[in-house]
């Protein structure tokens, strides 16, 4: 496994792609209205964004993936193709963009409610999120990616729900997805060691119910067992002397 540590240098030019899925990220969340706006909406608002800002799209055409936002509804975990299906009240919606400026990618998603959700879909969120947070601030130099691992699991499994463990957070650069694997189930002091230079996209995926999922017959969407709702946070950030910094915050 060979990972690549990025210079200073290569990390502002990471840091260039992630404020553009920043911006696009805060313009997409204007963007959504209960009953009128579609995820094939919000995913030509995210290519215009991106493309206007003179960086490509991604999740276009990445192993054949046929839009440049993967978007994901309710139960639909990640990898969600758009659809003209208008976002209702009570929904959720996990919008995930890559973008590529000047030979270098970001990567980063976020749930957003839909008008007014129910009291538990907002504590998933809530929860989801801030065990996002949780596992940054664990991002530290002589840490081990078991650490990030262990700190989001046991956040997320004490309010109640379950991680997803069919899939993982990576690391970036050059390569959209790199070297090293970042889940978030596991134990602490385990796994690789966090040095200087190391960029990574952490990412818990948090289901209502149960932790398993499937593929549906599109290839690319992957949903919930139980049909229950899913949320995904993801930041991009660097390893660095001084601590973990977000590269994909606006």
């Amino acid at each position: 496994m060979q990972i690549y540590y990025k210079s200073r240098t290569e990390i502002e030019c990471m840091r260039a792609s992630g404020k553009i899925l920043a911006r696009c990220l805060k313009e997409i969340s204007e963007s959504i209205h209960p009953g009128k706006t579609t995820p094939l909406e919000l995913d030509r608002i995210a290519h215009k964004l991106i493309t206007d800002s003179g960086a490509s799209p991604s999740f276009l055409g990445y192993h054949g993936f046929p839009n440049s936002a993967c978007i994901s509804v309710n139960e639909a975990v990640v990898h969600g193709i758009p659809t003209n299906i208008p976002l209702q009240e009570g929904d959720i919606v996990g919008v995930d963009l890559g973008v590529f400026l000047n030979g270098w990618h970001a990567d980063a998603a976020w749930t957003f409610p839909v008008g007014e959700v129910t009291q538990q879909t907002q504590k998933l969120l809530n929860v989801t999120r801030e065990s996002l947070f949780q596992g940054i601030a664990k991002a530290r130099v002589g840490n081990r990616v078991g650490d990030i691992a262990a700190c989001i699991q046991k956040y997320v499994e004490s309010h109640g729900f379950s991680i997803v463990r069919a899939l993982e957070g990576h690391g970036i650069g050059k390569n959209i997805h790199e070297p090293p694997g970042v889940p978030n189930f596991g134990k602490a002091n385990t796994g690789i060691e966090l040095k200087e230079g190391l960029t990574i996209c952490i990412e818990p995926m948090v289901n209502a119910g149960t932790a398993k999922v499937k593929t549906l017959s599109d290839n690319w969407t992957i949903v919930t067992e139980d049909n229950k709702y899913s949320a995904h946070f993801e930041h991009m950030i660097a390893i660095t002397r001084d601590g973990p910094e977000i590269l994909t915050g606006l």
